[in-house]
């Protein structure tokens, strides 16, 4: 049993914090957001993450997760301190870790014993360096000299399945420079990793590299595939046997060659560009993650590209109905989702929206509530009466066998524009429908 303080509690700090909870080690969150602390501690949670709920109450009732916005009490609560604080991007797209740095002249300020800093957050390769600096000159300051390590242990979680991904990792990163770190680092993932060693040990900068290297190339397939897609629309060819022709080499495989309306979310966007600007900042020119980013853009404009093709550049007295909102299924991030380009050049165009998500609802309407010509359905049916077009975005289970009758009674006609390729084109075009997919 370790105790441990997971300094921010957003969606990284807080399912880091409650799985390794779980395991039996007390945890302390800290966030400087009072009403977040306020809502934990009530028994909600901030974000939507399947299975997440269920585990906090569970850890919270065993006593060994609780959760504070007093600063001093956090660092003195932990003999690990978890650094998970958000990292934007700054106008030239780099990490902005002022609220990382802020976290260590913390920890500087209050620590009284040794301590390992694990820099949790996705930051750019040099971080654990200013975090080491940062804490060195808060202590130099206070005039006390106490030992301490730096140790960067990248997050590798899919929102929808974090849990599972926390508790049968397929692999724990961790950078460290010291014995004594890395035999406590080794000893708080033990429980992970019972059937096989899936902890990695390598020195600090290429585990800071390796978070960025990883999202890096997961969106790169999902680029290079929505090109592909593109390209097979106009030849003639059909991407989903494409997909599953390239998949079934080894060397490739299936994941993440599903081409869409282009890559979202809180991860994929912010860090290929912190890539890229860190690429540019040590006279790198990152080409290929440049065209990965500039096709992405590209992308999410494609299902409003097939619409205008279809109904012309005016959209004035048009109404499409518009199902999932989210970036992806099985989760309420509306962080860069291509839902919102869509809502946007649509109703710039003149169109009205009407949208249903099973679960972004509410994190949607914070965002896209004053958008002139958009509105929210209350279930997945509604938004369809006399619209003319049916567009997806968001590959909800809960839309995969519609009632497919009742959809084209309720459409002005049997339209759908699929930005996630969900249906079989042959049989809707066999029930009447006009489907027009991605790469189909």
């Amino acid at each position: 049993m370790a105790k441990i303080t997971i300094i921010g509690s957003g969606y990284v700090g807080l399912v880091t914090g409650t799985c390794l909870a779980e395991v039996g080690n007390h945890v302390l969150c800290l966030d400087v957001d009072p009403a977040k602390i306020a809502m934990l501690q009530a028994g909600g949670i901030p974000i939507y993450e399947p299975g997440l709920e269920e585990m906090v109450k569970r850890n919270v009732a065993a006593g060994r997760l609780s959760f504070t916005t007093d600063v001093a009490a956090s660092v003195a609560f932990g003999d690990i301190q978890f650094i998970a604080v958000g990292t934007p991007p700054d106008e030239d797209g780099s990490a902005d870790l002022q609220y990382v740095l802020a976290a260590a002249r913390n920890i500087g300020q209050h620590m009284d014993g040794y301590k390992v800093i694990v820099d949790k957050s996705t930051v750019p390769v040099g971080t654990a360096d200013k975090v080491n600096a940062a804490i060195a000159a808060t202590l130099a300051a206070r005039g006390v000299s106490i030992d301490y390590s730096v140790v960067s242990n990248p997050e590798f979680l899919k929102e929808g399945a974090a849990i599972e991904d926390f508790m049968k990792p397929d692999r724990i990163v961790v950078g460290a420079g010291d014995e004594r770190a890395i035999d406590m680092m080794r000893r708080l993932y033990a429980p992970f990793q019972r059937n096989h060693e899936r902890i990695l040990f390598m020195d600090v900068r290429s585990a800071e590299l390796t978070k960025y290297a990883a999202n890096a190339m997961l969106a790169t397939r999902i680029s290079f595939m929505n090109e592909l897609a593109n390209l097979a629309e106009t030849l003639g060819a059909d991407i989903e046997l494409v997909r599953k022709g390239i998949g079934s080499d080894p060397r490739i495989g299936y994941h993440f060659l599903y081409p869409g309306t282009g890559y979202g979310g809180s991860c994929f966007p912010k860090d290929v560009k912190a890539l890229v600007a860190t690429g540019r900042d040590n006279g790198h020119a990152m080409r290929v993650l440049t065209a990965v980013e500039a096709a992405n853009d590209a992308q999410k404009l494609r299902l409003v590209e097939k619409v205008v093709a279809r109904f012309g550049a005016d959209l004035t007295g048009r109404r499409f109905a518009l199902w999932g909102l989210a970036f992806k299924p099985n989760t309420d991030d509306m962080r860069e989702a291509p839902s919102r380009v869509i809502v946007d050049e649509l109703t710039r165009r003149g169109a009205q929206v009407v949208a249903f998500d099973p679960v972004a609802m509410h994190e949607a309407s914070r965002t896209m509530a004053d958008i002139a010509g958009f509105a929210f359905a209350d279930d997945m049916m509604s938004p369809l009466h006399g619209a003319d077009a049916l567009l997806i975005a968001t590959e909800w289970k809960a839309f995969r066998s519609p009632d497919f009758s009742e959809l084209k009674r309720l459409l002005l006609q049997p339209l759908i524009f699929d930005g996630r390729n969900m249906y079989d084109p042959a049989w809707l075009r066999a029930q009447g429908f006009d489907y027009r997919a991605i790469g189909r």
